[in-house]
């Protein structure tokens, strides 16, 4: 009676067990640690989103696995967890961003879109027949001049950080981004250090599957640095890569 019970609070995502806990919700943040790890770091000058693609076979054609993506000119989105559910919410914040411009005239701040992702995301943990997003999102870019760095859950809460991880091993890089991050680093500083603390997954670190982008205050724009840079700068930091 007890298992017949348990399989009831398991299956409804509106149901609230004993102790308070949605499950479905549980099981969406554990979709998001078994993807790749995404970092994103909030720098002096700008922000810093790096993500580890990963491809499934070596026949796969890498640069068809997109992790991070401009949401708009000045606020790129890095996700981990189920990359269809993350394409749902990238278009849902493109279009946020889309409406904001349309109709204020202005461009949204990384607050207010994180937050009307959240807002959207959180509509999935009390609706039935729906299920939570399995994906994660970091969301960076310029607002007012200073660099923001929201992260995504899929209960629907909004966390700002100074830099963060998602994904894999989320426990060992974030250890990582804590021993090491300064408030002073610019933004080479902060593709230095997303470098380093990708290395650091037990994944291994493979620097051709490595996404890296900027947004810097200057530019207010979203800029993708292309696969030779990176591995270039990952030379220079020693972290090449794993041997086969």
């Amino acid at each position: 009676m007890q298992g017949q019970q348990q399989q009831a609070y398991d299956r409804g995502i509106t149901i609230f067990s004993p102790d308070g806990r949605l499950y479905q919700v549980e099981y969406a943040r554990e979709a998001v640690k078994r993807g790749s790890a995404s970092i994103g770091i909030r720098a002096e000058d700008g922000v810093v989103l790096a993500a580890d693609v990963n491809p499934r076979s070596p026949l796969m054609e890498g640069r068809s696995v997109e992790k991070i993506h401009k949401a708009d000119d000045h606020i790129g989105i890095a996700s981990a967890g189920h990359v269809a559910d993350g394409r749902q919410l990238i278009d849902f914040a493109r279009r946020s961003a889309q409406v904001n411009r349309l109709r204020y005239e202005e461009p949204i701040s990384v607050e207010a879109l994180t937050k009307e992702v959240t807002d959207h995301i959180q509509q999935y943990t009390q609706v039935g027949g729906a299920r939570p997003f399995g994906v994660a999102l970091i969301v960076g870019g310029i607002e007012n001049g200073e660099p923001r760095l929201f992260e995504t859950d899929p209960s629907g809460t909004p966390y700002e950080w100074q830099a963060t991880a998602i994904g894999g091993d989320r426990e060992a890089l974030h250890g990582h981004l804590e021993d090491n991050y300064r408030e002073d680093l610019d933004l080479d500083g902060g593709i230095a250090l997303a470098l380093e603390t990708l290395a650091e997954s037990d994944d291994g670190f493979d620097p051709d599957t490595v996404e890296v982008t900027t947004v810097d205050v200057d530019s207010m724009r979203v800029r993708a640095l292309d696969r030779e840079a990176v591995a270039t700068r990952a030379a220079e930091l020693g972290v090449e890569g794993d041997d086969e």
